[in-house]
């Protein structure tokens, strides 16, 4: 999960944050104080964040061969503790002084690898069940707008326009999965993963497009006071 999120907000305005309940934002507050606890035994080992983010993905390929094999309840504690590590990462840079640009970069690609890798592994276990084809169009569905997320957060900011909005990020998406693979309601879950990933790219262009709005109107009064 992103361990430094740069945010780039266009210069001479505010915009109040999206006041969507999230579990990235309140989640994390839950899981912070047992994990820092864990970061003294980290820096210790010599571990560095890359280094925790490399044994997280590694984790989250082996659960996806688990999840292949049909062992979902497993593969769902398994992914547990891979999200853990996933977490664990950005409070060991943080504590240690460690933060990089290249950390954020590294982080984000991981994560992208790290959810494809769990969803093509269902993908191919439903591929082997006779009424497996609802939950494959549903997996691609999830896929392609986890990896629209990103993308338009990444665009967004590339545009200089803040964009971190949306009620299901990755943070989300995992903890609902997990959910679904220990309780074995995974077609409900998936159904809401599918529905709920695209409503969060939706939300997000709305807020760019919210957004730009304002910074052009800025920048047309400004230029117009100028003449």
């Amino acid at each position: 999960m992103a361990r430094y999120a740069l945010q780039i907000t266009p210069v001479g305005r505010t915009i109040p944050s999206e006041t969507i309940f999230m579990l990235s934002k309140h989640g994390r507050k839950f899981f912070s104080e047992p994990l820092g606890k864990l970061v003294p035994l980290m820096e210790a080992s010599g571990v560095t964040p890359n280094g925790l983010t490399v044994i997280g993905f590694l984790l989250t390929v082996i659960t996806a061969v688990v999840l292949g094999s049909g062992a979902l309840r497993l593969g769902g504690l398994m992914l547990s503790v891979a999200a853990l590590f996933d977490m664990l990462d950005g409070k060991l840079a943080r504590a240690t002084g460690q933060s990089s640009l290249f950390g954020a970069f590294f982080d984000s690609t991981i994560d992208r690898y790290a959810e494809g890798a769990t969803l093509l592994a269902l993908v191919y276990y439903y591929s082997g069940l006779p009424d497996g084809r609802t939950a494959i169009i549903l997996l691609f569905v999830t896929l392609i707008g986890s990896l629209m997320v990103s993308y338009t957060r990444a665009r967004a900011e590339g545009l200089g326009v803040e964009c971190n909005s949306g009620i299901m990020q990755r943070p989300e998406r995992v903890v609902i999965l997990i959910a679904g693979l220990i309780t074995g309601w995974m077609i409900p879950v998936l159904w809401v993963l599918a529905i709920m990933t695209n409503v969060t790219v939706a939300q997000r262009i709305y807020e760019v497009y919210r957004r730009s709005r304002v910074t052009e109107d800025e920048s047309s009064s400004t230029q117009n006071e100028m003449v």
